[in-house]
């Protein structure tokens, strides 16, 4: 019976120690990675014309921070953002490359930007700041972004 006892009190021991509210996150093993780390850490932060810290962001400001933190320098706007690295056909898109959209159908001049996160089945997520939400991340499937999308570049 002691031995019983003392089983259920070990297991009990090991196991409430266990939980926790915060999770671990692994250090990133490669640029890219780290690049996206950076990225993700502004999840859920407001959008701010211009901006680049907690306090508010932009699309092109999430972008030129994430990769500043690993010194790549890029333009500070979007539009000038497209005119780096090389371009990469949609089917082609890794995590880590660019994906540059028109939002506004009067202009033909692009004016917004993502990070490509993740690309599962061929179906590729990038995180971005919007007016309305502000950091999150997005799917290349959503219809406004598949009919917004313009090019794809690898800058890594």
């Amino acid at each position: 019976m002691r031995t019983l006892f003392l089983a259920i009190i070990s297991i009990f021991l090991l196991t409430s120690c266990g939980s926790s509210k915060t999770a671990y996150k692994k250090p990133a093993s490669n640029k890219t990675d780290r690049i996206i780390q950076q990225a993700q850490a502004f999840a859920g932060t407001r959008y701010k014309f211009g901006g680049t810290t907690s306090r508010g962001m932009d699309c092109s400001g999430l972008i030129y921070v994430a990769f500043q933190k690993e010194q790549i320098v890029l333009p500070r706007v979007s539009r000038d953002m497209a005119t780096k690295g090389k371009r990469v056909k949609q089917s082609k898109v890794e995590k880590g490359d660019l994906v540059f959209f028109r939002t506004n159908k009067s202009s033909r001049r692009i004016n917004h930007v993502g990070l490509v996160t993740a690309v599962n089945d061929g179906q590729i997520y990038f995180i971005h700041a919007t007016t309305s939400k502000g950091v999150l991340t997005s799917s290349l499937d959503e219809r406004y972004w598949r009919n917004a999308f313009v090019q794809a570049r690898r800058v890594i």
